[in-house]
C-alpha cells in the first residue's frame, strides 16, 4: 500500500501542506504500528489506510482521513495526545481521542454494550466525523470477519446491520450502508444469504436483459431530444436489500422489480422532468409507482424520481436525479458536511443541520433511564424505525417515525406546543392524541391556556423525545 493509492482516492485537491500531514500521519502511524499484527496475519498498520481510504472514499474531508490514519495509535501504541497535537493539530487529536474514547469499552454483557453505544451516539452529536472514521472502522472489521473467533461473528454481524448500518441509512449514506449489511449478511444469517444468493444468481442475468433493451432504447430517445449531459447505468440492487425486498413480498420475486434497475443522472432539475416525460412516453408506468422525492425529499434527505414501466420485454424500475442528488444519495451527510473553515459556506451548513436536526436528539440519550433494554428501545423507534412525513397545516414538514401520534407531532414542533395540547385534527377531522400517524396526513395542534400533560399522555406519546418532555413536565409541576 503505498500513499500514492490513497492520495488517488480523495475527491477533493489536495494542497502541498495537506498532502505532508498526510504523508506525515502515513509515516508516524507505520513506525507505531511496526510488529503489531491483526487476526489475518497482516501488519495492523494496514487496517489503518484501509479505514484511511474507506473514508476518503466517502468524500471526507483532510482532517478525517488524517484522524483515520491515527484512530488507533492512542489506544494501541505508545503514542501520546501531545505527540499527535504537536504534529498534527488541535483538531485532528480531538477526533482521534473521540474514536479511541469509543473503543475502551469492549461489549461485555448487555450493559456495558448499551454503555458503548450510548458513548457512539454522544460522540456523533459532538462531530459527526467521529463517527464516520468510527463506521469505516467497523467497515474494514466486517470486511475481515473471516478471520474473527466463530462465537464473535454472528453478534459483530448482527450489531452491525442493526446499528451501523441503520445509521448509515438515516444519515442518507446509502453506500456504506449497503456496504456495511452485504458484508455482514453471511455471517448474521447465513442461511438466508444462500437463499437470496441463489435467487440473485437465477434473476439477475435475465433481468440484465431487459434493463440493457431498456437502456438502448433510453439513451435513443435522449439522443433525438439533445439531452447530452445526461448519463444512463444500470445497478444491481444489495444483497441484503434484496433479501428485505424477497422478505416484504413473501418471496415472491415477481413482486420485486428493482433487483437489477435503470439509473439516469442529469445536469439539473428541469432535466429530471423531461427524461421522466419521455420515458412515460416510450411505455406505460406501472400506477402507484411513480414516486417524486425531489419534491418530497425522503426522512433522510434522499432525493430521485423513480418510475416502474412495462417495456416490450418486461418490466423495469427507473431512477432520475442530478448529479448532486446522486452524490447525496450514496455519500450523504458525507457529500455536504461542511466544516468550519469553510466560512464562506454558511448556507451550507445551515441547510445541513436544518435537515439532520435530529441529530441534535441524540443529545439527549444522556438523560435516558439507566434501563438497557429501555435505551435499546427507544434507540430503534426514534432514530432507526421507517419514517413518515407529517404536514402543519401550513405545508412544513415533520419527520416522524412510524406509529408516532398527535402528541409526538406537537413535541416534534416545539415543546411549548405540546405542553398546551387541547385537542389533535388529522385530516380535518378529530383525532384521539394517541391514534397512528400515516405518511402524508395533515396535522392540526389546538392549544389551549389551561391545557397541560397527564400521566395519560405517556401512553399516547411513542417517542422517547416526547416522553421525556412530558415527564419533565410532570416532575417540574408535581403532577403523579
Amino acid at each position: 500500500m503505498s500513499i500514492e493509492e490513497l492520495l488517488c482516492l480523495i475527491k477533493s485537491p489536495v494542497s502541498k501542506a495537506e498532502k505532508k500531514l498526510i504523508v506525515d500521519a502515513f509515516e508516524y502511524a507505520k513506525n507505531k504500528h511496526v510488529d503489531q499484527k491483526r487476526n489475518s496475519g497482516e501488519p495492523y498498520f494496514m487496517h489503518s489506510i484501509e479505514v484511511a481510504k474507506n473514508c476518503a472514499n466517502l468524500g471526507m474531508d483532510i482532517e478525517t482521513i488524517v484522524a483515520a490514519i491515527l484512530h488507533d495509535t492512542l489506544e494501541d501504541t505508545d503514542a501520546t495526545e501531545d505527540e499527535i497535537r504537536d504534529q498534527f493539530g488541535e483538531n485532528i487529536l480531538f477526533l482521534v481521542e473521540g474514536v479511541t474514547k469509543l473503543g475502551k469499552l469492549r461489549y461485555q454483557g448487555q450493559e456495558r454494550h448499551v454503555e458503548s453505544l450510548r458513548k457512539f451516539f454522544m460522540a456523533m452529536a459532538q462531530d459527526i466525523r467521529v463517527m464516520i472514521i468510527k463506521m469505516a472502522d467497523r467497515l474494514h472489521n466486517v470486511q475481515t470477519l473471516e478471520y474473527v473467533k466463530l462465537e464473535k461473528q454472528k453478534r459483530i454481524a448482527l450489531e452491525t446491520i442493526e446499528v451501523h448500518a441503520a445509521l448509515a441509512g438515516r444519515l442518507g449514506m446509502e453506500k456504506l450502508k449497503g456496504l456495511l449489511e452485504d458484508y455482514s449478511f453471511p455471517f448474521a444469517y447465513p442461511d438466508e444469504y444462500k437463499k437470496t444468493q441463489k435467487i440473485m444468481d437465477e434473476i439477475v442475468p435475465e433481468t440484465q436483459k431487459v434493463v440493457t433493451y431498456a437502456h438502448q432504447a433510453v439513451q435513443k430517445v435522449l439522443d433525438d431530444f439533445d439531452l447530452v449531459n445526461t448519463e444512463v447505468e444500470s445497478r444491481v440492487k444489495h444483497t441484503y436489500s434484496t433479501y428485505k425486498k424477497l422478505i416484504k413480498y413473501k418471496m415472491n420475486t415477481e413482486q420485486v422489480y428493482d433487483i437489477v434497475a435503470l439509473r439516469i443522472v442529469t445536469k439539473d432539475i428541469t432535466d429530471c422532468y423531461q427524461v421522466l416525460g419521455l420515458i412515460h412516453m416510450l411505455w406505460k408506468p406501472i400506477p402507484k409507482r411513480i414516486k417524486d422525492f425531489i419534491a418530497l425529499p425522503k426522512p433522510n434527505g434522499y432525493q430521485s424520481l423513480h418510475t416502474t414501466v412495462i417495456t416490450e420485454h418486461g418490466i423495469v424500475e427507473i431512477q432520475i436525479r442530478t448529479e448532486q442528488m446522486h452524490a447525496e444519495a450514496e455519500m450523504g451527510i458525507a457529500s455536504h458536511f461542511m466544516y468550519k473553515e469553510k466560512s464562506t459556506q454558511k448556507k451550507g451548513i445551515t441547510n445541513t443541520n436544518k435537515k439532520f436536526s435530529w441529530l441534535d436528539e441524540l443529545k439527549e440519550l444522556r438523560e435516558v433511564v439507566n434501563n438497557p433494554s429501555n435505551f435499546i428501545e427507544e434507540l430503534h423507534f426514534d432514530f432507526f424505525k421507517d419514517r413518515i412525513f407529517v404536514f402543519t397545516p401550513q405545508g412544513d414538514v415533520i419527520d416522524l417515525p412510524e406509529g408516532a401520534s398527535p402528541v409526538d407531532f406537537a413535541y416534534a414542533v416545539h415543546t411549548e406546543i405540546g405542553n398546551t395540547i387541547s385537542s389533535a385534527r388529522v385530516n380535518k377531522n378529530i383525532a384521539p392524541l394517541g391514534a397512528h400517524l400515516n405518511n402524508g396526513d395533515i396535522v392540526e395542534i389546538v392549544t389551549g391556556k389551561n391545557a397541560h400533560p397527564s400521566s395519560k399522555w405517556l401512553e399516547y406519546a411513542k417517542t422517547g423525545f416526547a416522553k421525556r418532555k412530558i415527564k419533565s413536565y410532570l416532575e417540574e409541576k408535581k403532577i403523579y
